[in-house]
C-alpha cells in the first residue's frame, strides 16, 4: 500500500499534462481533469424507476459542494456510500469523485483505500464496462509518473486483485498496459514473460468457445497482444520473429480492433518489409497504416505518411501517394510539405529541384532515424532517373559518337563535347552504357579518363574535330574481360551497398 502512495505523491506533481514530456509515441496517456464529466449511464425506463431517488439527490448534493468546499463534498459522498445499503452505481459514482478530490487535496493514503474500495466493486457491483472505466480511469491518472519502479508496482496491486476477483477481461487489459509501460522503458525481458502470459491467458480462454461471438473477442485480443510483440521484435531488430508474428497477424479475420492497433501492426510491417527492400509490399503496408492513423484520430499518421512517400520513391511509382482521398488533405501540412515536394520533384522527373529540396530540408530529414538509414537509397533511385533521362535524349547519342574512334578519352573533353554538362553527369552516362553492354571499357576516376574497347556498331562513326583527336591519348585497347571483371566488382559493389543498409537497420534508430 505504501508503495502505491508514493506513486501517487510523485504522480501529483505531473498531473497537469496529459503525457510524459519526451514520452514514446507509442505511449498513450490520459488524465481525469477536474471537470470531467461523469459516466453517461443509460437506464431502461423500469431501472429508472427502480433508482434509490434519495441516492441521487445525496449525490449531486454532494458534488455541489466540490468547488467550494472540497472536505465537506468528500464527506458529503462518503454518506452517499453510507447510505446504499449494497454495492451500486451510485457508491461507485461517489466512490470517484472522491478519488478526483483526495488527489487534488495530497490525501494519497486515503486516495489508495478509496482506490482499493473502487477494484471491489469491478467484483459485480457495477457492470464490467463501467469498471473497467474507473479503473482505466486511475490508471492514466497516475501514470504520469515518471517513477517507473512505483508506477510499476500500482500496476502489479491492481493485477493482484483482479486475478482475486477472477475478472479476467479487466486483468487482460490492465495486464497489456502493463505491458507498453515495460516497452517504454525497455525492460525487454520482463515484456517477453508478459506476452507469453496474456497468450495463455488467451488461449485458456479460447478453449471450447467455437461461437462467432468469442472467436471475435479472441481475435481481437490476439491481435493486441501481437501488435505488442511486433513493437518488441522490431526494436529488437529481430527480422525472423518479427515476419512470423506479422504474417499470424494479418491471417485473423474474425476480430474488432482498435484502428490504432492495426495501425501499429502495419507500421511495423511496413518497416520491415523497407529492411527486406520489399519496396512495394512497403508502400501497402504504410498507406493502410496510415489510413488506420488517420481514422484513430492518431498523429502518428503524418509519421507514417513520410514513410509513404519515401518508400513510393524507392519504388519508382508512378502514382502520387496525395492523390488518395485520405491523404490529400495533408499535402501541404508543414511537417509534410518538404516530402510533399519531394515525390513532386520525383514524378516530374526535375532533377535539380530534387536535390536543392533534399538538400535543404536534410537536416529535418536526417533528424529522423528511420528515415536517415535510406537517404543514400533515395538519391541513388534518383542519381539512376538521371541517367535514365539523359539515356533518352540527344546526349547519349552524342556521347556514343564522340567515344568511338578513340581507345582512350578524357572525360572533360567527353562533358565540352556533351554542352559542358558536368564530368559526374557523364561518368553516370558512362557507367549505363557500360552495363548496357553498349561500351566495352572502364573508368579511370582518378585520371577522369574513359578506357574503351569497342563501342556497339549502331552508336555512330568517327569524330571529326580536332579537338577530338587531341583527346586520344595513348593507343592501348580495353578487354572484354577486364570489362567483365569491372561489372562484376560494380554489382559487387551494389551488394556491399545493401549489406551496409541492412547492417544499419540492426541499429537502434530510437
Amino acid at each position: 500500500m505504501d508503495t502505491a502512495v508514493r506513486v501517487l505523491a510523485a504522480a501529483a506533481t505531473s498531473a497537469t499534462t496529459r503525457s510524459r514530456p519526451g514520452a514514446p509515441r507509442e505511449e498513450r496517456r490520459f488524465t481525469m481533469s477536474d471537470e470531467e464529466e461523469d459516466y453517461d449511464f443509460e437506464y431502461s425506463e423500469e431501472e429508472q424507476e427502480e433508482t434509490d431517488v434519495g441516492l441521487e439527490n445525496s449525490y449531486y448534493s454532494a458534488k455541489a459542494l466540490k468547488a467550494e468546499d472540497p472536505k465537506a463534498a468528500v464527506e458529503a459522498f462518503r454518506e452517499v456510500m453510507a447510505q446504499e445499503e449494497e454495492q451500486g452505481i451510485w457508491g461507485f459514482k461517489a466512490l470517484k469523485q472522491m478519488m478526483k478530490l483526495l488527489f487534488k487535496m495530497s490525501a494519497f493514503q486515503e486516495f489508495t483505500d478509496c482506490y482499493t474500495q473502487l477494484l471491489g466493486y469491478t467484483k459485480g457491483a457495477v457492470s464490467q464496462n463501467v469498471g473497467e472505466k474507473g479503473v482505466n480511469s486511475v490508471l492514466d491518472y497516475v501514470s504520469s509518473s515518471n517513477d517507473w519502479g512505483l508506477l510499476k508496482g500500482f500496476y502489479e496491486q491492481t493485477l493482484d486483485t483482479l486475478r482475486e476477483h477472477k475478472n479476467n477481461r479487466l486483468w487482460f487489459k490492465c495486464n497489456l498496459k502493463l505491458g507498453h509501460l515495460m516497452y517504454d522503458v525497455g525492460e525487454m525481458g520482463r515484456l517477453q514473460r508478459i506476452i507469453k502470459e496474456l497468450l495463455k491467458a488467451c488461449k485458456n480462454e479460447g478453449n471450447g468457445d467455437d461461437d462467432d461471438t468469442n472467436a471475435v473477442k479472441r481475435g481481437t485480443q490476439l491481435l493486441e497482444i501481437f501488435s505488442l510483440q511486433i513493437l518488441m521484435h522490431s526494436r529488437q531488430r529481430d527480422q525472423k520473429k518479427l515476419r512470423e508474428v506479422y504474417e499470424r497477424a494479418r491471417k485473423i479475420t474474425s476480430a474488432v480492433p482498435h484502428p490504432r492497433v492495426v495501425a501499429t501492426i502495419l507500421e511495423c510491417g511496413g518497416k520491415m518489409h523497407m529492411q527486406e527492400r520489399e519496396w512495394d509490399q512497403a508502400c501497402t503496408a504504410f498507406f493502410q497504416s496510415f489510413k488506420n492513423y488517420d481514422e484513430a484520430g492518431d498523429p502518428e499518421r503524418l509519421q507514417v505518411l513520410k514513410y509513404l512517400v519515401m518508400a513510393s520513391i524507392l519504388h519508382k511509382s508512378e502514382i502520387d501517394p496525395f492523390d488518395s482521398q485520405e491523404a490529400k488533405p495533408y499535402k501541404q501540412d508543414p511537417e509534410i510539405v518538404a516530402m510533399t515536394n519531394l515525390v513532386e520533384a520525383f514524378r516530374n522527373k526535375q532533377i535539380k529541384d530534387f536535390e536543392r529540396i533534399l538538400k535543404t530540408h536534410r537536416a529535418s530529414l536526417m533528424g529522423d532515424p528511420f528515415i536517415k538509414l535510406y537517404i543514400d537509397d533515395i538519391l541513388r533511385t534518383m542519381r539512376t532517373q538521371k541517367v535514365s533521362i539523359m539515356s533518352n535524349n540527344t546526349h547519349f547519342q552524342v556521347l556514343l559518337k564522340a567515344i568511338a574512334p578513340y581507345t582512350r578519352v578524357k572525360l572533360p573533353y567527353l562533358a565540352g563535347e556533351l554542352n559542358d554538362i558536368p564530368v559526374t553527369d557523364v561518368e553516370d552516362l558512362l557507367v549505363s552504357c557500360i552495363l548496357d553492354g553498349k561500351v566495352d571499357g572502364k573508368i579511370d576516376q582518378v585520371n577522369q579518363v574513359v578506357l574503351c574497347g569497342k563501342v556497339c556498331p549502331a552508336a555512330g562513326g568517327p569524330a571529326s574535330s580536332e579537338a577530338g583527336a587531341a583527346a586520344a591519348v595513348g593507343s592501348g585497347s580495353g578487354s572484354r574481360a577486364q570489362t567483365r571483371t569491372a561489372v562484376a566488382l560494380e554489382r559487387w559493389a551494389e551488394s556491399l551497398r545493401s549489406l551496409n543498409t541492412n547492417i544499419a537497420a540492426k541499429v537502434d534508430y530510437r
